[in-house]
């Protein structure tokens, strides 16, 4: 048995040789393109739809042990690392470190990054915006709570462009330092005490709930306070040093929260692209329906329609609308167009690669 391990053990070490020396000769063609690219003056240096279709080609060959989570998961890490060589980039997220957001940063642009955690969300774009960060990750919808209404709200405002976006699972877990009989407060996100509103109301009864910024505040709040708990997730509790007493304390099982990234520049097209807009319409019969039949006649499928308050008239709404299609698509163009003629308002606010479940 030994004889057949150490056989093994050599063949692992001779193809690590080999995936070392074809990693170092990847990054070089990294670095030249990145020579080429201050050239040019280009500043895209994190291209999401090239990231994209790198792991989506890898993940078509692949034909295993190894899962294609893991092919992504390996991809994106290297491409960090090689992006890492060209400049560090800077990504603003809702912190503390371990919330949803900074576990959906890590996840997109690998570890080879600097991290900025900020308490608002509003401040988190601010960053992108003041250019103290590249990028920045902000939450805009949950499948069972629906969206968030504060990112929706800076939206409106900002110039940034939606550049990319990442569906991610999301499971909660109950954290404390105390027994589960002694709890008697527990901290979270607003849209996480809603997610697991169920389980609370059936499981701690008598608990007093406290809403906090991010789920890794509750975290920290556990660790300070006696008899309290947190809903964060796994994450947390191995960075707060939290023990983790209940897992999977959601409502429903199949529960994803989708993020965007915010930058610059507006994101290339992929083939598998969406867009979103947000326009404003007058109160006038048939106004929201000249509008959406324009979708319809040029067979683009809508696959979210919501709307706020402009807060700026009464009963005056804004639309959120995303759509399948790049705003460089033929079709695209001519329906943007067509629309803005029942429109006070149009602002287009990203295309970018679709995300995955």
């Amino acid at each position: 048995m030994k004889e057949k391990i150490l056989k093994y053990r050599e063949e692992i070490d001779k193809l690590d040789e080999q995936i070392l020396k074809l990693i170092n000769k990847r990054a070089k063609c990294a670095i030249e393109i990145g020579n080429i690219k201050k050239q040019n003056s280009s500043k895209s240096i994190y291209v999401p739809q090239r990231e994209k279709q790198v792991i989506s080609n890898l993940i078509k060959i692949n034909t295993g042990p190894l899962l294609n989570e893991d092919i992504k998961n390996i991809y994106t890490e290297i491409m960090s690392s090689c992006r890492g060589l060209e400049k560090k980039l800077q990504v603003a997220y809702l912190g503390p470190q371990a919330t949803f957001s900074y576990q959906a940063s890590l996840k997109l642009f690998g570890s080879k990054v600097d991290f900025i955690p900020v308490k608002r969300l509003a401040d988190v774009i601010e960053e992108v915006e003041k250019q103290r960060a590249d990028f920045a990750v902000v939450p805009v919808e949950n499948s069972n709570e629906g969206s968030v209404n504060t990112t929706l709200d800076e939206l409106v405002d900002t110039n940034l462009k939606i550049i990319n976006e990442i569906n991610m699972r999301i499971s909660h877990c109950l954290l404390s330092k105390t027994n589960f009989e002694n709890i008697k407060t527990v901290y979270s996100h607003h849209q996480a005490l809603a997610q697991c509103s169920n389980w609370l109301h059936k499981n701690l009864p008598n608990a007093e709930i406290v809403s906090v910024n991010s789920t890794a505040q509750a975290a920290q709040l556990a660790l300070k306070n006696v008899n309290s708990a947190a809903i964060s997730s796994e994450v947390a509790a191995k960075v707060y040093n939290l023990n983790i007493l209940c897992k999977s304390i959601e409502d429903t099982r199949d529960n994803w929260t989708r993020f965007f990234v915010l930058g610059r520049c507006m994101s290339s097209k992929t083939g598998k692209d969406k867009t979103s807009i947000i326009f404003t319409i007058e109160d006038r019969v048939n106004a929201l329906y000249n509008i959406l039949s324009q979708f319809s006649k040029n067979n683009i499928n809508l696959t979210k329609i919501e709307s706020r308050p402009t807060k700026k008239k009464v009963w005056q709404y804004i639309f959120f609308i995303d759509f399948e299609g790049h705003i460089e698509d033929k079709k695209i163009i001519n329906t943007i167009e067509k629309i803005k003629e029942h429109c006070i308002f149009l602002k287009v606010l990203g295309s970018y690669p679709k995300g995955d479940l």
